[in-house]
């Protein structure tokens, strides 16, 4: 991840969800951790490219959204096993974007997510199965948050 130049936050100080009410970061059922919505936000709360797809937004910056988003799982994934060498494979990444009616490229934005997880992970762990599904709100006017469910060594 070095060689990525990646910025990998840390979810302990503060910690997860203060924003956004009482919720759990992760629940770790066995090997599946399933991790709560990430959106693209630093730990201050700045957010990247708030606003809508097929208004205000471009591919472009969806995709710029989508892999902070996921790096910000990525500082999720450390807290909740210690390493992210623990990873097995990443199982399924659920894509929610703010979007107009007609917005019909939400692929081309969760790609960001996709190409990240596999950059960091290679092609047999990052891989995974993905929707992506357009919304008409998401808090705090993010244009963009990720579900992801994975396996972890136990």
């Amino acid at each position: 991840m070095r060689e990525l130049g990646l910025d990998i936050p840390d979810y302990t100080d503060p910690p997860y969800g203060g924003r956004y009410g009482q919720v759990l970061p992760y629940r770790r059922i066995g090997n599946l951790l399933l991790l709560s919505g990430l959106t693209p936000e630093d730990r201050a709360g700045n957010r990247v490219h708030p606003g809508r797809f097929g208004d205000d937004l471009t591919v472009a910056q969806g995709y710029e959204a989508a892999r902070r988003t996921a790096i910000n799982a990525l500082g999720l994934i450390r807290l909740a096993v210690g390493s992210l060498d623990r990873v097995v494979a990443i199982g399924r990444n659920l894509c929610y974007l703010r979007t107009t009616d007609d917005f019909e490229d939400l692929h081309l934005v969760s790609a960001g997510v996709s190409e990240l997880f596999i950059d960091v992970f290679g092609p047999e762990r990052g891989k995974a199965a993905r929707a992506s599904i357009g919304v008409a709100a998401l808090s705090r006017h993010n244009c963009f948050e990720l579900c992801t469910d994975l396996e972890v060594a136990g």
